[in-house]
This record gives C-alpha cells, sequence and structure tokens, in this order.
C-alpha cells in the first residue's frame, strides 16, 4: 500500500536559532555498516564475517603497497582462510582501461569479493569491479545517474586518506580516452561494508593530507549549498558537523601527521561529508575541477581546492547564508561578523587555509597556462550533472572568468 505524502516540518538548530524548513520528500542512503575505529583493519575477517568468501581480489595502487599497508590486509584475510589477489594498477583519475583489466582480472580468478584499499581512485575502481564482474554490461551503458540497475559481488571498502568520502557514497569517476571525467551514480554501488582505520593515514604526506582534507571540506560546503531537490536536514547536519571536525583539525594534521587525534577527526570528518553529498550532491567546484584534473593530471584534491574560493565568491552574490552557516562551522571565529560580510570572509579563510597547508593558490602555480583557460572551460560547461546543483548558474562565460580569476 502506498502511503499519502504529507509536508513535512522540521525544525533544524544551527547554533542555537531554529532554522523551520517545509519538505515533502527526500531520500537519505549511505553504506549499511559501517566500521571505525584505530587498528580495525588487523580484524578484517572478523568484521566483514561472510562478505569476503573463498576469493577476495584486493583492488588498490603500486604507492600503498610500499607502505606495508596492503600486507597487513593480505595477512589479515589470509590468517582467515581467504585466497587473496591483488590488483595494483591503479592510478590517480582512473581510466576506463584500469576499470576493465581489474574486471578482467576478478572474472579470471572467480573472485568472490572485492576489497577496495587506497584512496578515492581505487576506492572508485573496486566498486565499478564489483559491478561490470557479474553480467555482460559494458562501463558506457553506465553512466550517468540510476543506470546501473543490476548486482555486484560483495564489496568492502577501506579508504587510506581523509578526503573523498568515496567509502560512502553511490559515485565513481573514471576518465575516458578523451580525457572527459564520466561519473556512474547509482546505490549499488554502495558498499556492504565501509571500514575506517585512522592509523592507515598516518603516513600520508603533509601535501596529500593538505589536498584531501579540503576535498573533503569542499564536499561539505556544496552539499549544504546543494540545490539539488534532495537537498535535507540529514545532509546539512552531517555537513556541517563534517566542517566543525575538519576545520579544527587540518592544520594539525598536515603539521604532524603522527597526531592520531587529528587523524581521526580528518578521517570522521571526511566520511561524514561523503554522507552528506552522497544524497545532497556536489556542484560547480567539482564541475570546475575535473577538467583540470583530466587533462594535467592534477590530484583531485588540489584541483578543487585551486577553484574553491573563485566558486564560492560568484556564488555568494545569491548564498550568502548557506554560506554564512557553513562558515562559522568550520571557522568559528567568524561568527563575529554579519552574514554577508561571514560569506566573503569565508572564501578569503578558505583560501588562507589552503595556503597554511601548502597548497600553491594559483592555476599558473601548477604550470596550466593561461591559453589552456578556454578548453577547461568548454569541458567544465559539459559536467551538467554537477553544475544543476550549482546555487547559482553558470554559463560558459561565468566558468571562464572563474578560471581567469584562479589563475
Amino acid at each position: 500500500m502506498r502511503l499519502p505524502v504529507f509536508p513535512l516540518v522540521i525544525d533544524v538548530y544551527l547554533n542555537g536559532n531554529p532554522m523551520t524548513q517545509t519538505l515533502s520528500q527526500f531520500s537519505f542512503a549511505t553504506a549499511p555498516r559501517i566500521q571505525f575505529g584505530c587498528g580495525v583493519l588487523g580484524s578484517l575477517v572478523d568484521v566483514a564475517g561472510g562478505l569476503v568468501g573463498g576469493k577476495c581480489l584486493i583492488v588498490t595502487d603500486k604507492g600503498l603497497i610500499a607502505t606495508g599497508i596492503v600486507a597487513q590486509a593480505e595477512e589479515a584475510l589470509r590468517s582467515g582462510g581467504v585466497e587473496v589477489a591483488l590488483f595494483s594498477d591503479v592510478e590517480a583519475d582512473p581510466s576506463v582501461a584500469t576499470v576493465l583489466a581489474a574486471v578482467a582480472q576478478a572474472q579470471a580468478m572467480g573472485a568472490a569479493s572485492i576489497i577496495g584499499l587506497g584512496g578515492g581512485s581505487s576506492l572508485d575502481v573496486a566498486k565499478l569491479v564489483a559491478y561490470l564482474s557479474i553480467g555482460d554490461e559494458k562501463i558506457e551503458d553506465i553512466y550517468g545517474v540510476g543506470q546501473a540497475t543490476g548486482v555486484r559481488l560483495p564489496l568492502i571498502l577501506i579508504p587510506t586518506t581523509s578526503g573523498t568520502g568515496s567509502e560512502v557514497t553511490p559515485i565513481a569517476i573514471v576518465t575516458t580516452a578523451s580525457h572527459e571525467k564520466m561519473g556512474v551514480v547509482a546505490p549499488v554501488l554502495l558498499p556492504d561494508l565501509a571500514l575506517l582505520d585512522p592509523d592507515l593515514t598516518v603516513g600520508l604526506s603533509a601535501p596529500i593530507t593538505a589536498a584531501t582534507g579540503i576535498d573533503a571540506m569542499v564536499h561539505a560546503i556544496e552539499a549544504y549549498a546543494s540545490a539539488s531537490a534532495n537537498n535535507n536536514p540529514m545532509s546539512r547536519t552531517l555537513a556541517l558537523e563534517a566542517l566543525r571536525l575538519l576545520g579544527a583539525s587540518l592544520l594539525a594534521g598536515v603539521k604532524d601527521g603522527s597526531n592520531i587525534a587529528a587523524r581521526s577527526d580528518l578521517m570522521l570528518g571526511s566520511m561524514l561529508a561523503g554522507q552528506a553529498f552522497a544524497n545532497s550532491p556536489v556542484a560547480a567546484v567539482h564541475a570546475l575541477a575535473y577538467p583540470i584534473g583530466g587533462h594535467f593530471k592534477i590530484p583531485h584534491g588540489l584541483s578543487n581546492a585551486l577553484v574553491l574560493p573563485y566558486v564560492l565568491r560568484f556564488n555568494a552574490v545569491t548564498s550568502a547564508d548557506a554560506y554564512a552557516d557553513t562558515a562559522i562551522a568550520a571557522f568559528p571565529d567568524l561568527a563575529v561578523l554579519s552574514k554577508s560580510e561571514r560569506a566573503l570572509a569565508f572564501c578569503d579563510a578558505l583560501a588562507d587555509l589552503a595556503l597554511k597547508c601548502g597548497l600553491p593558490p594559483r592555476l599558473r602555480d601548477v604550470d596550466i597556462g593561461q591559453d589552456s583557460l578556454a578548453l577547461l572551460a568548454r569541458d567544465a560547461i559539459k559536467q551538467t550533472r554537477l553544475l544543476v546543483n550549482n546555487p547559482r548558474p553558470l554559463t560558459e562565460a561565468d566558468i571562464l572568468q572563474i578560471y581567469e580569476d584562479a589563475w
């Protein structure tokens, strides 16, 4: 029986002030199981229960193998009687060819489960491998929202960075042969288990910690201000808590990689931001960042950081209230300012945080020539899946101007 839908009035308390919102419907989905804690990787088989099966393919990258983390996962699995194989060719901004190679290996070994272990690239590839290893669908058939409607192998995702939140999102991003980033968005890509062990991030370099941390902040900011019809109280609440954790811990984590309290807050904040934007999708910051990564192989978090203040300044014309809210979650000292002042100060504070974390501030600082900006704008305007969520509409001319400002 289908129940009638009635408008629902929810009082959301933000900094002690009620913010009443009238809603007709919203949905919220996340990973059904989350295990968080220092050292939980060693209990992988016990935590996963019967998910891993007899044969398991770990999807990861060669850099992570060198850290010894992959060996820890293999040891935990083999001690539980699981046969393990590795696919370790995942690269930054993974290509379609990489996904298909991993699928071929999973099928050849008869994998009963897939584990994604690493940064967002490894987790995204693992999602697609778990799905494409069953059935005969082609990857180009599932690009977009809701096109992947089949089944997948059991899937466990274990992040080793604090940025993408991919362990709790139904999204996988790949790069095509023409350097275009394509997304697969479907509930089936949510894992059966997300296992988060802050100890795995202790060895991250300062630049990676900084870039991934800013990436997580972007997820929370864009989720909170998203124009999506599914922007909802749960996502907004998670976004604000994510910004509180990330804003307070990012610089500490960059300065002292062994600060486990900061590492834990960064990982938790990243996950909460992932849950937020998985349900209230991201927008123009990501749309403008994707061509930067696709053409110039700039890491995704850094690509976001390079355009973040300039996109927010553009959006602040129509979204000052939203940015005023997120500003005081990330930077409590800004609460003394008026809303309009706070929104613009937020843009400056984010740029200053990225600079203090050691990230390059301008597109020119990562060897992107001014003559490439028109190409980036032409590609960014194609990211309609993301741009539709931006709180202020953008034209290609607007996008080009933002790139010019960021250059």
